[in-house]
């Protein structure tokens, strides 16, 4: 047993011996002696740290060789990492072949990585840019401005926190004179619409702010907010004028034809055939309107360098195609490389451009001028050609289709000599491999390769225009318009972009996200609107830091109310009844289902609510808001006549939905005057007269020399006359306001000296009894109670003025030059008077504070000497 054991012990050794170091003598030392060697030998080492000891001796209990492993690490050699496990012998190809593969593959996976997180922190750091930008545009936007010290803002944010006049802190800032000619030349296209649509005819919105553009983008580089607008006159095909009607059917045959048109199949079910019709649609309009951009590129071509075109005097399609291939590819007295000719002419450049000006027809034709060519050539091209051009959808039968990509496959794929205008043409036919989306020499520009992704559009294959769209998405605006704030960056491709693809609330957003292109958005999203081509978020969506919503299950949706109103606020102070034009176009949603079309009415009632409160006061606010003319007569303001494109059917609910409820937050603003002229027009009389007794009770102790108060007292006395005359409003409410306005009457009479006049005028008022009538003065005291508030809380001031009368005539009669009968008899009714005022004090005396009754009395006790 003892020699199994040993035999053991041996054949145990012997498996780590070739492990063991000749250097390192064996260990036969107790725990506690390897111990004490091993704290000598480090406190030997200099520099050594605390850590360090630590480490080393737990790993020297783990029997772990640290130096050994520190001396290995520090030797190490990276080099042959990626070396095969076992060597390639110099003629293994194959075996040299599969490791550079895998190598190959594990770089790819090494630098795909990296790529993406570095790509995803620059999303994030941009993505948090962005929303950090767009809180503090929305803060500098509530505070009115759009620049200045984050400090200042704080400060303001507070005023206009703790201020009443919420609505004045949401105006801004006066733009300059520049903007003002530009946004005045856009308005008068959005003043015409409005008009247009009240007499219910159609209006070509579009080519008007096309004309508007080309007006006041004069600069080179913003042509392509021109050309977007073109673009969507392309997509929605609208015609450039439309004819009014003069005969008495005009409304019945012009009907609104281009209004909302769209509405239907852009808003309804994506799958259904009218939403793949009108994908269809946006697809051709937006392929038509490059196409035409291209031609007059052409054109300015030649006209640029006339010698190398060689144009001649035949204006033809043809000609100029020709020349302008001759301009673009010859080069001294030879061809590019790969442009083929046939019979000595470059017809595959030829027919390629002029289909991509939009002149098929003529390249069919010119096909058929070289047919002998093209035959030797490419046999059955032409019939492939003529079906693809005859062809509605530009799309080809799928035996002919198949045949074409064999043909392309065959001889054209892999080909390095193929005319690259040829390879084109078949792939625009056949729409082959549209997941590649470029082709050498032909897809130079953006809007040439724009133009070719179009072209390859296919609503049947690969997500149709909706998957082009997720493309250009995953490219982002970076990739077209440049890094936001880098110099030189183009404005307004990216908004083409999504244009073209369908993305027309992100065209808007990508425009409105720009300062100098945050007019030519707002006008825009009013076209698209118009069109039916805009989708308004619902209020659960809608976000206050940016207009774009982007809820996971719902389609992208515009804010267009609230850029609406972030427009208009620059200058709705200053110009009320164009703020209002714009409000108007907010109702252009009202047919959008799932409630959000009522939800876009109410926000419309709520801007034409703000622009009344906010709107200065005059001539032009009446205008706005209607009023009365000096024979009692009511006419109609802007607003009411424009009721009917704000969706309000009768006068009643103009009343309640905007003259009402703009009186009440009138009042909370503290625009009194204005909220009891918004009230009469409403016909609310009883509640104007219930204001007019509330704002005059809390201004008949104040001077009569404030603007704000006399501005309520003529408002009072306009309409309290109209009232007299149609006999409306009666009741305590009614007699508080006269009386009150006598009081003033009163104290003017007392400014001016007229104490007499003042004293027979506060009398009048029947306020105060003063006819010595015991029983009487009791009466009135007890009716006091009844009286309404306004008179109540004034008596103080009532009583004061009362005395301070009596006192003055008074003295007045004592020193009078009267004959003494007279003069004592003044005397008495004054002494009479001044008693019967201090006997009805005297009652209401819990109703005054102690030192206007001792005023009183010592005024009374003068009086009675």
């Amino acid at each position: 047993m003892a020699a199994d054991l040993s035999a053991l012990l041996t054949a145990s050794k012997a498996l780590t011996s070739h492990l063991a170091r000749p250097d390192l003598p064996s260990v036969k030392l107790s725990l506690d002696q390897i111990e004490a060697q091993s704290r000598r030998l480090v406190s030997r080492q200099p520099g050594s740290s605390t850590d360090n000891d630590r480490a080393n001796y737990l790993l020297a209990q783990a029997h772990v060789d640290a130096p050994a492993l520190a001396s290995s690490i520090a030797h190490l050699n990276t080099s042959t990492t990626f070396t095969p496990l076992q060597a390639l012998q110099d003629t293994d190809v194959a075996g040299y072949l599969r490791h550079a593969h895998e190598q190959n593959l594990i770089s790819t996976i090494e630098e795909g990585r990296k790529e993406t997180q570095e790509e995803f922190y620059r999303v994030l750091e941009e993505r948090q840019r962005r929303d950090w930008e767009a809180r503090k545009k929305r803060v500098f936007e509530q505070l009115g401005g759009r620049v200045g010290g984050e400090n200042m803002a704080v400060t303001e944010l507070k005023k206009s926190m703790h201020g009443k006049n919420w609505l004045a802190a949401s105006t801004g800032p006066r733009p300059n004179l520049q903007m003002q000619n530009k946004m005045m030349a856009y308005a008068r296209a959005v003043a015409e619409l409005n008009a247009s649509r009240l007499r219910r005819m159609s209006y070509p919105i579009v080519h008007t702010l096309i004309e508007a553009s080309l007006a006041v983008n004069t600069d080179p580089h913003s042509y392509q907010l021109t050309q977007n607008l073109h673009v969507l006159a392309r997509i929605t095909e609208e015609p450039t004028a439309l004819v009014p009607l003069e005969h008495a059917n005009a409304h019945i045959l012009n009907t609104p034809l281009f209004e909302r048109r769209y509405a239907r199949a852009y808003l309804g079910d994506p799958e259904s055939r009218d939403a793949v019709d009108l994908r269809r649609q946006i697809a051709r309009g937006a392929r038509a309107a490059l196409e035409e951009q291209y031609w007059d590129i052409l054109e300015r071509t030649l006209q640029a360098r006339p010698v190398d075109a060689r144009l001649g005097g035949d204006p033809s399609v043809s000609n100029k195609v020709r020349a302008f291939v001759l301009v673009r590819h010859y080069r001294n007295g030879e061809w590019e490389d790969r442009i083929e000719l046939l019979a000595g002419q470059p017809v595959w450049a030829k027919m390629f451009y002029m289909v991509r000006t939009g002149f098929a027809r003529e390249a069919l034709e010119e096909a058929y001028k070289q047919h002998v060519s093209i035959e030797h050539r490419e046999p059955g091209f032409l019939s492939y050609f003529k079906a693809w051009i005859d062809s509605p959808d530009r799309r080809l039968p799928k035996p002919l289709r198949d045949q074409v990509n064999a043909l392309f496959n065959a001889h054209m794929l892999h080909s390095s000599t193929t005319d690259p205008f040829k390879l084109a043409l078949y792939k625009l036919m056949g729409k082959i491999d549209p997941t590649r989306r470029s082709v050498p020499l032909v897809t130079v520009t953006t809007e040439d390769w724009l133009w070719f992704q179009l072209a390859m559009v296919d609503e049947d294959e690969n997500g149709g225009l909706r998957g082009l769209a997720e493309v250009l998405l995953s490219y982002g605006e970076r990739h077209f318009d440049g890094a936001p704030g880098q110099k030189g960056a183009k404005r307004g491709v990216w908004a083409g972009v999504l244009l073209m693809c369908g993305q027309f609330e992100r065209a808007v957003a990508a425009l409105w996200d720009h300062q100098e292109t945050e007019v030519e958005a707002v006008h825009l999203a009013i076209a698209l609107a118009y069109h039916g081509l805009l989708r308004a978020p619902s209020k659960a969506e809608t976000s206050d830091m940016t207009p774009l919503s982007l809820a996971p299950a719902s389609p992208p949706a515009l804010g267009f109310s609230t850029i609406m109103w972030r427009y208009i606020r620059q200058f709705v102070k200053m110009d009320a009844r164009e703020a209002l034009q714009y409000v108007y176009c907010v109702c252009l949603n009202a047919d959008q289902g799932n409630g959000v079309g009522r939800e876009q009415v109410e926000s419309a009632w709520d801007l034409v609510r703000r622009i009344i409160v906010l709107a200065n006061t005059g001539t032009a606010w009446e205008e706005l808001v209607g009023g009365f003319r000096p024979d009692g007569s009511r006419f109609s303001g802007i607003i009411e006549q424009g009721a009917e494109l704000l969706k309000l059917d009768n006068l009643k609910d103009y009343n309640e939905q905007i003259l009402i409820r703009a009186a009440k937050n009138s009042e909370q603003n503290d625009r009194i005057p204005e909220a009891i002229k918004l009230y009469n027009l409403a016909g609310d009389y009883n509640t104007v007269i219930a204001c007019l007794a509330q704002a005059l009770g809390n201004t008949i102790s104040q001077p009569s020399g404030d603007e704000k108060t006399r501005a309520i007292e003529r408002t009072a006395a306009e309409i309290v006359r109209h009232y007299e005359k149609t006999n409306s409003a009666n009741g305590k409410e009614k007699k508080a306001v006269i009386q009150l306005l006598r009081v003033r009457d009163a104290m003017d009479a007392k400014d001016a000296g007229k104490v007499e006049q003042a004293l027979d005028i506060i009398q009048a008022t029947d306020l105060i009894p003063t006819d010595g009538d015991v029983a009487r003065i009791q009466r009135r005291a007890e009716e006091f109670r009844d009286l309404p508030d306004a008179i109540q809380r004034n008596l103080q001031t009532f009583l004061t003025l009362t005395m301070d009368l009596l006192a003055t005539v008074h003295q007045k009669a004592k020193t009078s030059m009267a004959a003494d009968v007279a003069r004592q008899m003044t005397l008495a009714a004054l002494r009479k008077k001044s008693r019967s005022l201090m006997m009805f004090a005297g009652i209401l005396k819990y109703r005054m504070s102690p030192d206007v009754y001792s005023y009183l009395a010592r005024l009374d006790v003068e009086i009675a000497l």
